[in-house]
């Protein structure tokens, strides 16, 4: 296997585009390949959390985007007459990873974004126009017989994806499947409503609204089984006050919730929707995304830099676990929220209406942190600290490597990574003092995720320097 060959990358969406720019910033050349040479020009995905952002702020378009997108304000869940059940408001402010925990926004702003940065890479070569017919680990070949050299391939492409079937992986069918009508729409004057997410609990006819930006809306409704097409109008009706709503996608989804059986066959790997589907409920289905190619990309690189393939063993074993739990949380969620199709669903209503009540759900509710890695520890959090004189958000002070965070006075064997003393003066709001509380040492992957340093142990595991003990 030539480790000086490109990464090929199948599927230019975001989550291929994500791994490209990911890996070009660490110095690995890539090939992308997509079989449209624009991107999709209708919305999709609308909602990213604050971990996602920390994700959009490496790949270099954050500041970018949250020009084109707005905090959300939270989770408002309504009867069939639209009537408040329960309200869970959310702080628009930085949350614990720099940005707001829910930003919402039209997928095609962030294509566009991600194009562009993919475009000021010299290390990126993009193909559009390009169908992809045969995978390897050291090829791909393409719909006109001609055959591409890879050092590894990436399957980006999709919920039919052909990278998945070349490497025989399966899915799991994790148990739901309903029909929905998405409709985006521009309205010629702002719509009277909250800037969170409507949520209509009614089994009759279970919805979402959600505002996007600038008179830019996302309506969702549930067909039942069997249900024909639905008339847009009619269901519009309620929301627009008058307005004129100008329909820019009106499309019915079968949303289901699948996991392959395998993500890796030597180096092809599965990311995004060629890996995993999930409900939209909790809106993850592209920060699941965009998560795989934050964890796998600097293993790839710290692979081709050592050709030590152990850095790569860790990908599925710690991405796979972590989406299933999130689509199985979806599942709970959308039951929840939309009341199931049965005869039972008007009795779950009203018992909904009071579980909604109970102490402590609104945390629940509106929690944007997602669960440790399986094997590691958490996310670290993303203060804002000051780095020679600027005030700047954590990250950027760490660099894109490894990094250890010290009490003042601890001296670190650090084998390359970047070493901060965690001082008042660098940390002037104390949040890293108080979340290191008595460690003397934090390491901090890559990827952000934290292992923690133990006195008399030593660290080196998938691509790390060698990190010693604290003195």
């Amino acid at each position: 296997m030539n480790r000086v060959d490109p990464v090929v990358i199948v599927g230019a969406g975001p989550v291929g585009a994500a791994s490209a720019i990911l890996l070009a910033q660490r110095g690995v050349p890539c090939l992308l390949l997509d079989r449209y040479p624009e991107p999709y020009p209708l919305p999709r995905a609308v909602h990213v959390d604050d971990e996602v952002m920390r994700i959009l702020q490496e790949l270099g378009v954050a500041d970018a985007f949250a020009a084109v997108s707005r905090p959300g304000l939270g989770l408002r869940l309504l009867d069939g007459r639209h009537r408040v059940m329960a309200e869970f408001r959310r702080d628009p402010g930085p949350g614990p990873h720099g940005w707001p925990q829910a930003n919402m926004f039209d997928q095609p702003d962030l294509e566009r974004l991600l194009r562009a940065r993919v475009a000021e890479l010299p290390l990126i070569e993009f193909r559009g126009g390009v169908t992809v017919t045969g995978v390897t680990s050291t090829s791909v070949t393409l719909a006109d017989g001609s055959s591409l050299r890879a050092s590894a391939v990436l399957g980006c492409d999709g919920a039919n994806s052909t990278v998945r079937a070349a490497i025989g992986a399966e899915l799991e069918d994790l148990g739901f499947e309903e029909r929905w009508l998405v409709v985006d729409g521009v309205t010629d004057r702002d719509l009277d409503a909250w800037g969170g997410v409507h949520q209509i609990c009614d089994p009759r006819r279970a919805a979402t609204f959600i505002q996007l930006g600038s008179r830019r809306y996302r309506w969702e409704f549930r067909m039942h089984d069997g249900e024909p097409a639905l008339d847009v109008d009619e269901l519009l009706a309620p929301w627009r006050a008058g307005a004129a709503v100008t329909v820019v996608r009106a499309a019915q989804y079968t949303f289901r919730a699948r996991i392959a059986d395998t993500w890796r066959r030597g180096t092809v790997f599965l990311l995004g929707d060629a890996a995993h589907q999930t409900p939209p409920f909790i809106g993850q289905g592209l920060g699941a995304g965009l998560r795989d190619a934050y964890n796998l990309a600097w293993k790839l690189a710290a692979w081709r830099a050592s050709g030590d393939p152990s850095a790569l063993d860790s990908f599925q074993r710690e991405r796979k676990p972590h989406a299933k739990a999130q689509i199985r949380l979806a599942i709970v969620a959308g039951w929840a929220m939309t009341g199931g199709q049965d005869r039972a669903a008007a009795v779950r209503r009203v018992v909904l209406g009071a579980v909604w009540r109970l102490p402590g759900l609104k945390g629940l509710a509106l929690r944007s942190t997602s669960p440790p890695l399986r094997g590691v520890g958490p996310l670290a959090p993303q203060p804002f600290v000051v780095r020679s004189g600027r005030t700047v958000r954590l990250d950027e002070a760490l660099g894109d490597g490894w990094a250890v965070l010290t009490r003042p006075g601890v001296v670190m064997k650090h084998g390359g990574a970047t070493v901060i003393a965690v001082t008042p003066e660098f940390d002037p709001s104390g949040a890293l003092r108080r979340w290191m509380g008595r460690r003397r040492a934090v390491l901090i992957r890559p990827d952000r995720v934290v292992i923690r340093l133990r006195r008399g142990r030593q660290w080196n595991g998938h691509g790390s320097p060698a990190a010693g003990q604290a003195q």
